[in-house]
């Protein structure tokens, strides 16, 4: 799967790994009940409701997607904890590249496990990868029945606001 990047993004947004829709498609968050792209809108990211074919459009905006892990599975509690590290260890080394000035890890469970934070909450942690600073989202799948499209909305414009201010 294709990260969208480039170098200095205001914001890389990093999802889990692919699901199977994404994998086939080659569009991230492609899944019709992810709420990524509604969100994304919402929270005031994307002047307008981006589809996920349209999802290069995102760097005109400073923004882009990579993945924890690389590999497509149908769920990501099919993931192992080895992957999970090594994916963490490589998305390090990815954004210590790219230098976005905020990473945004979507899934509180994908950031304790990609990097040993077993008490990360979602919000801005004390981590930071380089000078880039790092922001825990809710996971956008609609298996997150914990969080509705306008409170992940509500964090997703406190991340935009913080990326604002610099």
């Amino acid at each position: 799967m294709p990260d969208v990047v480039a170098d200095g993004l205001r914001v890389l947004f990093c999802g889990i790994n692919p699901g199977l829709m994404t994998a086939a498609t080659g569009h991230h968050f492609a899944r019709p009940g992810n709420r990524f792209w509604p969100v994304l809108h919402l929270s005031g990211f994307t002047p307008r409701l981006l589809k996920p074919s349209e999802q290069q459009e995102l760097l005109s905006y400073g923004l882009g997607i990579t993945n924890v892990v690389a590999r497509a599975s149908a769920r990501a509690d099919e993931l192992s904890a080895e992957e999970y590290r090594e994916g963490g260890r490589l998305l390090a080394q990815k954004v210590a590249r790219l230098r976005p000035r905020w990473l945004a890890v979507v899934g509180v469970t994908a950031y304790r496990a990609a990097f040993d934070d077993r008490k990360a909450q979602v919000g801005p942690q004390e981590r930071t990868i380089g000078d880039s600073r790092v922001w825990v989202l809710p996971n956008p799948s609609g298996l997150n029945a914990h969080w509705t499209a306008a409170t992940m909305a509500e964090e997703f414009a406190r991340l935009r606001v913080a990326a604002e201010r610099g």
